[in-house]
């Protein structure tokens, strides 16, 4: 996946069992919260858009982007109904700045190389059109950007939040709706804190 599979060198996942850390791409733990490994206090700068862990029937993973200082360069969440087979959902949460967010025109998001990575998918895919549709969200008018992928099994949104955090959802299999917005949420920082 040339660049997006370096950029999938750069996640971090965390775990709340005391596996070791597997290597980038693989994604075999259900996690409800999450806790750092490193003696670096832990924990997004930033509130994290996602769906509550509790609201979804299936497994939730994460992983955190650190930057050299220890600050939070984006926040990743993973939820997976298909029994450790691989996920169904990435939701990306990717500040300003964040090196995740730098890709060449035609390259795919963060989330989708990390979607592919967890389904062992290697194959070259690219972004091949966007369409902008507006969704509300509670009293809220989002401007979303729906990807066209190369993969027609993949879809992906993207949208910012007022705080200028760039929303990337990656689907596998699995058509994203105007309901799931619905869901979307702040989780509160606490999840992500070491404790």
């Amino acid at each position: 996946m040339g660049a997006g599979a370096a950029r999938g060198r750069l996640f971090r996942r965390l775990d709340r069992t005391s596996e070791p850390v597997r290597p980038p791409g693989t994604y075999h733990c259900g996690m409800s919260f999450l806790r750092r490994r490193s003696a670096t206090p832990a924990g997004p700068d930033f509130d994290v858009l996602a769906m509550d862990p509790g609201d979804w029937p299936g497994n939730l993973g994460a992983g955190l982007l650190p930057a050299p200082d220890g600050s939070c360069q984006g926040v990743f969440l993973r939820y997976d109904l298909f029994g450790g087979r691989g996920p169904a959902m990435i939701i990306g949460n990717l500040p300003e700045g964040s090196p995740a967010r730098d890709i060449a025109e035609g390259e795919v998001p963060f989330e989708v190389a990390q979607l592919l990575l967890a389904l062992e998918n290697d194959e070259e895919i690219t972004v091949v059109g966007s369409e902008d549709i507006p969704v509300m969200q509670g009293d809220n008018l989002l401007i979303v950007r729906r990807l066209k992928l190369s993969e027609g099994r993949i879809s992906c949104v993207q949208f910012d939040r007022s705080d200028n955090v760039l929303v990337t959802i990656a689907a596998w299999d699995r058509p994203i709706t105007d309901d799931l917005y619905a869901l979307l949420k702040p989780l509160p920082a606490e999840l992500f804190q070491q404790g």
